[in-house]
């Protein structure tokens, strides 16, 4: 199969490694400089596994930024595009996909497009609608950012928002690839989007659980350690995101949620409000918990969402960081800005400056400055030393 990735973030460069085994892969992405990174066979981001198989697995992928031409002769769109999530509309931005399927039908409308972009319950329907066709599919994603291709040779299920022949085409597709024997799930596409929006909430409102049990440890003077270890052994709760942070943050779980909560207009509910109530609460909190002994530096350790990513888009230190700097003199770690300030903060990569930091808030522990962890804040309870 001849088969088109259009956006190469860690879910359409992961589809497009994945595929490219066994098909012909184009990718497309407007970044020019990612185009130009893959094309050397170098990864634009922080993957393992998406760093060795570029580098080393003799893959049939090419990149490129425009897509002229290659439609008509091509089996398969994938749609892997940022949808932002919109305040003021409470919607996610569907701008691209409605650009790019724009295109695609006016040049090839029997081009199937299968859509792995995150979107609101309907999209797909409507987008049918407006075609008059049968061929757009949504299947949603569950990849871990970092992690994002072992999670694809791996899926913990394949979820095809569609049935028939075509459905049935594209489960192969993804499972001829899956190294386990993931279960396939064909249904509507509409149930398809609500799956993802559902999920991706739930794992926002147990990243808030653990974290409201956290600030009632703190407040109290308990070890949450030994709590969360006493209630996650019960195996219907189990041991997994269960490490308090700071918030949850990224690209996904804030978003997502507010779009399922605000998809809820008119539908009795009183959870998913809460559990983004819950995550502004807790980091209004740690922040000042930060501030209580008034430190004169805070020294933040890195902005990237988690350990082994090299994202910070939507992460939760920065509604920490807005809380304090107006009350603090702040200043941050990370090796991933070149630049000398960040916002109008001061950017201290030489570590030894920056451990002299009075205080010292890092979401998540590693080994470089555990040899500070007298001056450390942090919630991180299962990757101190």
């Amino acid at each position: 199969m001849k088969i088109l990735v259009f956006g190469l973030g860690y879910v359409g460069l992961s589809n497009a490694i994945l595929l490219s085994i066994d098909n012909q892969v184009i990718g497309i992405d407007v970044d020019k400089n990612k185009v130009d990174l893959i094309s050397k066979k170098q990864s634009p981001l922080e993957d393992k596994m998406i760093i060795s198989y570029l580098a080393n697995e003799d893959l049939n992928l090419e990149v490129r930024t425009n897509p002229e031409g290659l439609f008509a002769d091509s089996d398969l769109a994938i749609l892997a595009l940022p949808t932002n999530y919109d305040e003021d509309t409470k919607y996610f931005d569907t701008s691209f996909l409605d650009e790019v399927i724009e295109k695609i039908k006016k040049e090839n409308k029997n081009l199937p497009i299968l859509i792995k972009s995150t979107i609101p319950v309907g999209y797909t329907k409507a987008k049918r609608e407006e075609y008059q066709c049968d061929n757009i599919i949504f299947s949603p994603e569950f990849l871990r950012e970092g992690k994002a291709l072992e999670d694809s040779f791996y899926p913990s299920r394949i979820i095809i928002g569609h049935r028939g022949n075509l459905a049935e085409k594209i489960a192969r597709l993804y499972q001829n690839q899956a190294k386990n024997d993931p279960q396939v799930f064909f249904m509507d596409s509409t149930e398809a989007e609500a799956v993802k929006l559902f999920a991706n909430t739930y794992l926002a409102m147990r990243v808030s659980y653990f974290n409201e049990l956290d600030t009632f440890a703190e407040i109290k003077g308990l070890k949450t350690k030994d709590i969360i270890d006493g209630v996650s052994s019960d195996p219907r709760i189990g041991n997994y995101y269960n490490n308090p942070s700071f918030g949850y943050g990224g690209y996904c779980l804030p978003k997502d949620s507010k779009q399922l909560y605000a998809n809820y207009e008119n539908v009795p509910n009183s959870i998913f409000g809460a559990v983004i109530e819950s995550n502004k609460i807790r980091k209004d909190f740690v922040s000042k918990q930060i501030l209580k002994d008034k430190p004169k530096t805070v020294g933040i350790y890195r902005l990237v969402m988690k350990k082994g990513s090299d994202n910070f888009r939507k992460s939760a230190i920065f509604d920490v960081i807005s809380n304090i700097k107006d009350k603090t003199n702040v200043i941050i770690y990370e090796p991933t800005i070149k630049e000398s300030d960040f916002y109008g903060l001061k950017i201290v990569n030489d570590l030894e400056e920056f451990k002299k930091s009075d205080l010292i808030v890092a979401n998540r522990i590693d080994e470089k400055i555990v040899d500070v962890k007298n001056k450390i804040y942090t919630r991180d309870i299962y990757n101190k030393d």
